[in-house]
């Protein structure tokens, strides 16, 4: 786990998520055609091609790991963190009320306890 990458992906998934409850609360959709809507689909995208390198980071490093880590659940945690913010986007991007930057929300707020959870795991047989 790269733990300066880690510390990042959180804050940038907070700083996410305050966005959507920001257009939450304007009472505006996450729409392509629009600055601001494009400009938060930019950031989730550099926030998903920063969990791929914790993802590619993480397999990388279990693969060598010389201590006991529950691997599948490790890896189902790299996965699944992966899998949270295509699904969000796609919906928030489909849903032209204001659930769907609420639905962003969740699952920006996701990625941060998932990393968590991660960090959790791979810490907890430290030798």
């Amino acid at each position: 786990m790269i733990e300066a990458l880690s510390t990042v992906l959180i804050v940038v998934s907070l700083v996410a998520a305050a966005w959507a409850a920001l257009l939450v609360v304007l009472g505006r959709v996450v729409l392509l055609g629009q600055r601001d809507g494009l400009a938060l689909v930019g950031l989730l995208a550099l926030l998903e091609l920063g969990l791929v390198a914790q993802a590619v980071a993480g397999f990388v490093a279990l693969a060598g790991a010389n201590r006991e880590v529950d691997g599948p659940s490790f890896g189902g945690y790299l996965v699944g963190v992966l899998v949270i913010l295509p699904l969000a986007a796609a919906w928030a991007l489909l849903e032209h009320s204001r659930w769907g930057p609420s639905v962003l929300i969740v699952g920006c707020l996701t990625v941060p306890v998932m990393i968590v959870r991660l960090q959790q795991i791979w810490g907890a047989h430290v030798s």
